[in-house]
């Protein structure tokens, strides 16, 4: 069931309404009732995956509680470490089955042959579960927590089920901490009419971003690097700018619907972005850039494997590993791993040659802190990662680096001042509400980048102006209906 969909549309007023009128002790359960509903409008046997993930994991926290409340001796350590691991099999058996099984056997299919071996290599019709990546590192992210002793274990299986499959951050995050999410859903809340609108406009901001700037996006980036031969110059270029913006209001508006949905039944989730394009450097970028993935990797991957508190040489191989790990859970391919691979090359440098860059910035007496400095700096970082999103749009390697010598071809130079662009998938006036929608984001962007709430911003403003903007944006979103119905870029990870 997708956000953007009627089906959407009439499945969630029923399930808050039902929620607000049974009594406190089940709402939880009608919760989960309503999340595998949701998750099985894909397809029903996507549930049995998200039973299995979820009673493997429970099962096992219990029972590593159980020793641990029986056995606090060496052995018994080494049971729950079995027991843990076992679990961490399971899960990460499935996640590689369905996801990278076919990828795994193309590449043993392609190293066979550059050794003149002649394999025949089986393909298997395997479909990819919606939301698999998340919801397993959910569960796999709450086992550790537990393991570690961060966290008590969650007795209760339906609250338990409930947070892994919670509907509106099952299938494309953010990837809660039980830290937060659990506890939230062991307290439910009561109608709150504040609470609700500010959900209900979290939910209608992330509608804007999908339908009226990421779909407008999609139109003209898939023209491009669908027939990739036939374009060149400021044509690619465009294409890839706006790839970025695409892939940013789609994820964005995913989870800003999921925030805003979750905030309606009394829960908060996290926040997955803070204005990564206005972002000064890559590793900033990475703060502020899918947060709860990248908060995950930092404290599941990044850390165990010994993060910074090592050598150079082994803190710059955590680093890429935890990045290639990136680039291969977001997609089995090549060019996926080449994406986290180069954001792994762009830490690695740029911690390698900052202390030569504080010394030449201190001899040369350059106040780094200075407004136009800070613009160049947030430049450079949107030109490194727009060079980067190709790797994750093309549809291979060779195609990514394809379109990235074409960018360079500036030979057509004329296009931006006459109908070159027009030629791209949109019409006049389809570009006129997409640089539209693009302004309206800068400005939320810099208004929250100054540490406004946007919505308390919005809430002082007097009454004509607050309906005005929120009527305009429900005729855009309706006026988008013609060009949307785009799964989210994110469902298919």
């Amino acid at each position: 069931m997708l956000f953007n969909s009627m089906q959407f549309l009439v499945f969630f007023p029923i399930v808050v309404l039902v929620y607000f009128l049974v009594p406190v002790k089940i709402k939880h359960i009608w919760l989960l009732m309503a999340s595998y509903y949701f998750y099985m409008c894909w397809n029903a046997e996507y549930a049995c995956l998200l039973l299995t993930s979820t009673v493997v994991t429970y099962a096992a926290v219990m029972l590593m509680e159980r020793i641990r409340s029986r056995k606090a001796d060496t052995k018994g350590k080494k049971q729950e470490k079995l027991v843990f691991v076992c679990s961490l099999a399971v899960n990460l058996g499935m996640l590689f089955y369905f996801k990278y099984t076919n990828f795994a056997l193309s590449l043993f299919s392609g190293l066979s042959k550059l050794f003149s071996v002649q394999w025949k290599i089986p393909e298997f019709d395997i479909l990819l579960p919606v939301g698999i990546s998340f919801y397993i590192f959910q569960s796999l992210g709450y086992m550790v927590d537990v393991y570690r002793g961060e966290e008590e274990p969650e007795k209760n299986f339906f609250r338990y089920a409930l947070f892994v499959s919670f509907f509106p951050q099952l299938v494309a995050g953010p990837i809660e901490r039980s830290k937060n999410l659990l506890r939230q859903l062991a307290e439910p809340k009561r109608f709150d009419y504040v609470r609700v609108r500010e959900g209900l406009l979290l939910m209608l901001w992330g509608f804007f971003l999908k339908m009226v700037i990421a779909d407008r996006c999609a139109v003209l980036v898939n023209t491009v690097y669908e027939n990739d031969m036939a374009y060149h110059g400021y044509q690619v270029i465009v294409a890839n700018v706006l790839f970025a913006f695409q892939i940013y209001c789609d994820f964005m508006g995913y989870s800003q619907i999921a925030r805003g949905s979750a905030q309606v039944l009394g829960c908060n989730l996290m926040e997955n972005f803070r204005q990564p394009y206005l972002s000064r450097s890559i590793k900033e970028f990475w703060r502020r850039w899918h947060i709860s993935l990248s908060s995950w990797f930092r404290d599941y991957l990044y850390i165990p494997l010994g993060g910074s508190r090592c050598g150079k040489a082994v803190r710059y191989r955590n680093l890429m590993i935890t990045f290639l790990a990136s680039g291969l859970w977001h997609g089995a391919g090549l060019s996926f791993i080449a994406w986290g691979g180069v954001h792994g090359l762009y830490q690695i440098v740029e911690e390698a040659v900052s202390p030569f860059f504080a010394r030449f910035y201190e001899r040369h007496c350059i106040d780094t802190e200075k407004f136009s400095w800070n613009i160049l700096r947030t430049i450079r970082t949107f030109v490194l990662a727009d060079i980067a999103w190709v790797f994750f749009r093309a549809d291979s390697c060779r195609q990514a680096l394809r379109i990235l010598k074409n960018s360079l071809e500036l030979s057509n130079t004329g296009m931006l001042l006459n109908d070159g662009l027009y030629q791209l998938g949109l019409s006049h006036r389809e570009m006129s509400i997409l640089a539209a929608g693009l302004a309206v984001l800068a400005v939320y962007g810099l208004l929250r980048e100054s540490g406004q709430n946007v919505m308390n911003w919005l809430s002082g403003q007097n009454i004509i102006f607050r309906y005005v903007a929120y009527w305009t944006a429900i005729v855009l979103i309706t006026f988008s209906l013609n060009i949307t119905g785009q799964e989210f870029i994110y469902f298919q990870f």
